[in-house]
C-alpha cells in the first residue's frame, strides 16, 4: 500500500504569525493534528503538531502570545505520495516524528499520520494467518 492510498487529503495551512490557540481552533474544527506552516518570506514549508502546542502550553507559555513560527519544525522530512507505507513509517520511527507533508511537485497534497498508517495495517494484520 502506497501513501497516496492513506493520506488525508485534507491539509490546513497557516501562516507563521498565527498564533497558537488560533492554530488549536482550526486543527481542532478541521480534525487534524497537524498545519502546515506556509512561510514565504522565510523557510518556505514547515510543520505544527498537537505535540508542539501541548509542549508550549506545558512549559507555561500563552498560546495567546506565542506565534506559530516559534514551534515550527522547519527541518522537515517530505514524503512523496509514491512512498510505500512501510517507507513512511521507516522515516518517522527513525526521525521521531508522527507526521509527514506529503509533497507532488514541491506542492503539500496531504499528511499521512501514524493513525493513518495503523488505519491501513490493521485491517491487513487481522486477515493474516498467525
Amino acid at each position: 500500500m502506497l501513501v497516496r492510498d492513506a493520506m488525508s487529503t485534507v491539509v490546513l495551512t497557516i501562516g507563521p504569525d498565527h498564533t497558537l490557540r488560533q492554530a488549536a481552533a482550526l486543527m481542532s474544527a478541521r480534525r487534524v493534528g497537524a498545519a502546515v506552516v506556509l512561510d514565504p518570506d522565510g523557510t518556505g514549508l514547515g510543520i505544527l503538531t498537537e505535540r508542539d502546542i501541548l509542549n508550549s502550553v506545558g512549559l507555561g507559555q500563552s498560546p495567546d502570545a506565542e506565534r506559530a513560527h516559534a514551534h515550527t519544525t522547519t527541518d522537515v522530512v517530505f514524503a512523496a505520495p509514491s512512498w510505500t507505507l512501510e517507507e513512511a513509517a521507516h522515516a518517522m520511527a527513525h526521525g521521531g516524528f508522527r507526521h509527514l507533508i506529503v509533497l507532488d511537485h514541491d506542492e503539500p497534497i496531504g499528511i499521512v499520520s501514524v493513525r493513518d498508517i495503523i488505519r491501513c495495517w490493521a485491517p491487513l494484520r487481522q486477515h493474516a494467518p498467525a
